[in-house]
Parts: structure tokens; C-alpha cells; sequence
């Protein structure tokens, strides 16, 4: 490993442990979201809570949370490739990205569920079935009004039309990171899928 590299993994930490939706709620409506809702720091919970204690921001927060999130996942994997790096490196700073969100050191490592930072990077390095996720994840919350089931459903999506176009991922011939990526996603989201076995999960409106 060179300094390079330990500086990109190290940023690509970092920059993606820092919580958007907590700040933004904070610092633009007064509220704490670790306390309102789910307590989880994205977008779908900044969406929950600010419809109750700040409506008229509540939209604009969430749009905001979701592209920043997703956005602190892609950027250093851009300036990873930008440098030349090899797609083994791409792929551990995706891997690290989702973990600084899902685990952030500046929350006491606790964190969001990975699902837009793991959209961003997937994006850049996934583009196509991370769109077919994506259409999946939207036409599911419009059918469903659940976003965690919809984004375990896009999450799946994604899986299998990975697969389906790669049988193993270009460079590194593994599907390894991305399912390491899909595991903590998955894993995140084990008190939603425990509340949609008890029928207990609130639907977005």
C-alpha cells in the first residue's frame, strides 16, 4: 500500500462519516434526528421527522441529505480514478466510504444505513445496474410507500443485474466488495426487516 492510497482510503472514510442529514436538521430546523423517528441520520428519516417539526423545510433537507450523501460516496472514488488508480483501490474506497457512513466516528460510530453513499458509488462504478436499481428502488417506494423495503429491493436489484452483466467485476474478477457493500447495507437495515416481519414498519407518505 502506498501513501497514496492510505491517503485516499483515509479521506474516503472520513469524508463520508460525516453526517449530512444530522447537520442539515440541526443546524436548518433546530432538530436532532438521532432522537425524532427511526433515529437513523439519512434522508428518509430527515424526510419523517421534519414533515412533523419543520414541514415547510422537510423536502428540500431530504433532496439535499440524499444528494450529499450519495455525493461524499462518489467524490473520492472520482479523484481516485482521475489519478489512475487501479480498480482493486476503487473498490476498497468504496467499501470504506459506505463503511465511514454506516459507521461514523464523529456519531460515537454509529451512522445512516449506506443506502445513498452506496448508490454513489456504485453509480460511478456500476453504472448501469446501479440505474436499473435505482428505477427499481422508485417504482417500489411509489407501489409500496416503504422505503426500507424499497431499497432492499433495489439493493437486490442491483445484485442480480450485476451478476447478470458482469460475471465477475471488470479488474478485480470478484464480486467480493460489492457484496460487502450489499452485506452492510443489509445489515443496517436488520431492525427494518425485523418491523416489516411484524408488519410494524411505517410507510413514508
Amino acid at each position: 500500500m502506498n501513501s497514496l492510497n492510505l491517503v485516499l482510503y483515509l479521506s474516503a472514510y472520513l469524508l463520508a462519516a460525516v453526517p449530512f442529514g444530522f447537520i442539515l436538521a440541526k443546524v436548518f430546523a433546530g432538530v436532532d434526528v438521532r432522537k425524532e423517528g427511526s433515529g437513523n441520520i439519512g434522508a428518509t428519516n430527515v424526510l419523517r421527522v421534519l414533515k412533523e417539526k419543520a414541514p415547510h423545510l422537510a423536502k428540500k433537507l431530504t433532496i439535499i441529505t440524499f444528494a450529499l450523501d450519495a455525493t461524499k460516496g462518489a467524490i473520492i472514488v472520482l479523484i481516485a480514478m482521475a489519478l489512475g488508480a487501479e480498480p482493486a483501490v476503487l473498490w476498497t474506497i468504496a467499501v470504506l466510504s459506505v463503511l465511514g457512513h454506516c459507521f461514523s466516528p464523529f456519531l460515537g460510530f454509529e451512522g445512516g444505513k449506506g443506502v445513498a453513499t452506496g448508490f454513489g458509488v456504485l453509480l460511478v462504478l456500476l453504472p448501469i445496474p446501479s440505474l436499473i436499481a435505482i428505477a427499481t428502488w422508485l417504482i417500489a417506494g411509489k407501489v409500496l410507500k416503504i422505503s426500507s423495503l424499497s431499497s432492499l429491493i433495489g439493493l437486490i436489484a442491483l445484485i442480480i443485474s450485476a451478476y447478470m452483466m458482469y460475471p465477475t467485476l471488470p479488474g478485480i474478477h470478484a464480486h467480493a466488495p460489492m457484496m460487502i457493500i450489499a452485506f452492510i447495507i443489509f445489515y443496517k437495515h436488520i431492525p427494518n426487516i425485523t418491523r416489516l416481519i411484524k408488519r410494524e414498519e411505517t410507510k413514508v407518505v
